[in-house]
């Protein structure tokens, strides 16, 4: 057995024993040689176990080299081969050294071709697999250097390297170039530096939170490994996709600078106290950056501006956008500003808006959700002290409902964003935030938003057109004293109290799921007192109903604003100096609506007669399931129900007999009257 011996040793040693084996005496004998080491270090690798056996027939002029170990080994670098061996043919070159080349291979790993060229110089090797190469050069000048050259290298092979500083990153495809040079002193750490070309590069974690796909690179890379790791790199990425958690990045076509410097620490995670990002003229950003082992954020802080929102919005934002259900918001103007993390949770962030044009940033959403135009100003978060802002905008809408300009003074401080009482008009009238409070998400919660609103003297025609409902009159005032966004829900508790056709319109339990987001639903109860019969069937295009409406629909449930179910009950009731009158029109058209269901206790020539008639009460009832309507009135006649009781002379009564009525129909023929294509017959 041999002791532990450098490399620099062992190709010495090597060449020395085969001279010797070419010079012994015995012409016609074969001659063999066999040695073996149980370890043998050198700065870069380990190897244990190893075996070394050169074989040389007698006259020939070349013979064959097998070198086997159990175990190889680069802890620094993360590699680590089983069960190692290679044979190749023996040869002395022009130049007094040594060649040999052959299939080398190891457990669990394709085999490679291995050329190896000694002299008292330099060392030379290359691996070869299909089309993928690696150079290795050594000088006997500087031992402690090793320059390697990777052409084509699938970049599986650097896998362990990679694992070594990113346990959880698994690459995938692509192939790597590069000119790297390792420098392994005894008395300083392996360092590893060299331009690095990556194509095609893919990669991902187990978890998916991270990835990147058809990525292009240049980078030039300087590594220093040891009891305390560190890298400094900078380049260049030339297009492909990147996701960090929500935060997924298109880069197209286009070129971003990169640079970073990053210190390992005790528990395996990564300062990084240097980092820039330059994508062009959609966001510059530079910073520090503190990442925990397991990738997660610990610590950031960040300064950012882009000149173009539109296409910021494009390239980074779609992920963060996408889970709020707004992936096709269109941003325009510029923005600045900063963000703090600290211990993972958000310490300070703040972004200032402005337009390229003059006339200040925009948000539009394709769907007609929202808009705000000509916002400028700025917002500031505090997780600590006290900070103030502004946001002013000169115009917008939701839902179609245009407000005016506005300006939103901001506080914040102890992790929340408040804003005091503000007031902004709206269709002819004034929205009011009694109060606004917003708290970003934070571990464990997410983003929760709270507020109180008040709505005076809305004009409700505007409000009609822009919901497209039917041409209704009046005003609209109400509060909801607080109402809370958290878990893409909406709930307004205390409900809305509205001024509503004379009469008053009483909205509770209301609250809705994904505002913003794919198929919005909203569920309410609503009570209705004293409203204006006349009013209200005027707006329909019904015909005349005097009187005054009461009545409740609980547990309404719109989703994507259409009814899918609910319970409801409308009735009329006496009111002192209110007349109680149905026109003959009125009663054609329920008797379109019922399609023959709904039945009159006079005969149609009678009715003809008649302008109007005087009716005791109105009532009906309709429970909503599976666009089927339930049917009822004020109470049985027969196998049907009471839908007007008449009332004097003539007397006049109408009477349901179908008492489950298919939804969507019933909306269609309302529908129809409402827009005069359905009109009364009267013979």
């Amino acid at each position: 057995m041999l002791p532990a011996m450098s490399p620099t040793m062992l190709a010495r040693f090597l060449s020395a024993t085969v001279l010797l084996a070419l010079c012994m005496p015995g012409e016609g004998v074969a001659r063999a040689l066999v040695l073996k080491a149980e370890r043998i270090d050198t700065a870069v690798a380990t190897l244990e176990g190893v075996r070394v056996r050169v074989d040389w027939p007698p006259r020939a002029d070349a013979g064959e080299l097998e070198v086997r170990a159990r175990r190889v080994f680069a802890p620094e670098l993360g590699y680590r081969f089983e069960a190692v061996s290679w044979r190749c043919a023996l040869r002395r070159d022009d130049n007094d050294g040594w060649r040999c080349e052959g299939r080398v291979d190891s457990r669990g790993h394709a085999s490679a071709h291995l050329s190896l060229a000694l002299d008292t110089v330099s060392t030379d090797a290359e691996l070869a697999q299909a089309d993928a190469r690696l150079t290795l050069r050594r000088n006997a000048a500087s031992p402690d250097i090793t320059d390697i050259d990777l052409r084509r290298v699938p970049v599986a092979w650097v896998q362990a390297l990679v694992s070594r500083a990113w346990p959880d990153g698994r690459l995938g495809g692509g192939v790597i170039d590069a000119g790297l040079r390792i420098d392994a002193p005894a008395d300083r750490p392996l360092r590893v530096s060299g331009p690095l070309q990556l194509a095609a590069l893919s990669l991902d974690t187990a978890d998916g939170s991270i990835a990147a796909e058809g990525v292009r690179a240049r980078v030039d890379l300087d590594a220093r490994f040891g009891a305390a790791p560190r890298i400094e790199a900078g380049g260049h990425l030339d297009g492909g996709e990147l996701l960090f958690g929500t935060t997924y990045i298109a880069l197209g076509r286009r070129r971003a600078a990169l640079e970073l410097v990053a210190e390992q620490d005790a528990d395996g995670g990564w300062r990084l106290p240097h980092w820039r990002w330059d994508d062009g003229g959609v966001v510059q950003a530079q910073g520090s950056a503190d990442v925990a082992g397991d990738a997660s954020l610990r610590g950031l802080h960040a300064r950012f501006r882009s000149d173009d929102l539109r296409r910021f919005g494009e390239a980074y934002l779609s992920g963060w956008l996408g889970m709020a259900g707004l992936a096709e918001l269109q941003l325009a103007g510029r923005a600045e500003g900063e963000v703090t993390i600290d211990d993972g949770a958000l310490a300070e962030a703040s972004v200032a808006l402005a337009g390229n044009d003059g006339e200040g940033a925009a948000i539009d959403d394709p769907k007609g959700r929202f808009a705000f135009a000509g916002l400028r100003g700025d917002i500031r978060y505090s997780a600590a002290a006290e900070v103030g802002s502004e946001l002013r905008w000169n115009g917008g809408e939701l839902y179609g409902l245009h407000f005016g300009a506005a300006r939103l003074p901001f506080l914040s401080s102890e992790g929340a964003l408040r804003m005091p009482a503000t007031s902004m008009p709206m269709l002819g009238g004034e929205v009011r935030f009694d109060h606004l409070q917003i708290r970003p998400p934070t571990a464990g919660q997410g983003l929760d938003v709270r507020f109180g609103l008040g709505l005076d003297s809305l004009d409700i025609g505007q409000l009609s057109a822009a919901l497209e409902w039917p041409a209704f009159t009046g005003a609209l005032s109400g509060r909801i004293p607080m109402a809370r966004y958290a878990d893409d829900r909406l709930d307004f508790e205390g409900g809305l109290d509205m001024q509503l056709f004379e009469g008053r319109v009483a909205v509770s339990e209301l609250s809705m799921e994904r505002p913003f987001g794919v198929a919005p639903t909203l569920t309410a109860d609503i009570a209705m007192d004293g409203l204006d019969l006349e009013a209200l069937t005027g707006v329909f295009g019904f015909g005349s109903i005097t009187g005054r409406l009461h009545g409740r629909i609980d547990g309404l449930r719109l989703v994507d604003w259409a009814p899918v179910a609910f319970d409801a009950e409308l009735h009329t009731e006496k009111t002192r100096g209110v007349r109680q009158r149905i026109s003959q029109r009125a009663v054609q058209d329920l008797s379109s609506v019922g399609d023959a269901s709904f039945v009159t206790s006079l005969q149609g020539q009678l009715i003809g007669l008649f302008d109007d008639f005087g009716y005791a009460r109105i009532g009906i009832a309709c429970r909503l399931a599976d666009e089927v309507c339930e049917m009822d009135g004020l109470g049985s006649a027969g196998r049907g129900f009471i839908v007007v009781q008449g009332s004097g002379i003539p007397r006049l009564s109408v009477v349901g007999y179908n008492r489950r009525v298919h939804w969507p129909t019933l909306v269609e023929r309302l529908g129809a009257i409402g827009s005069g294509d359905v009109a009364p017959v009267v013979e």
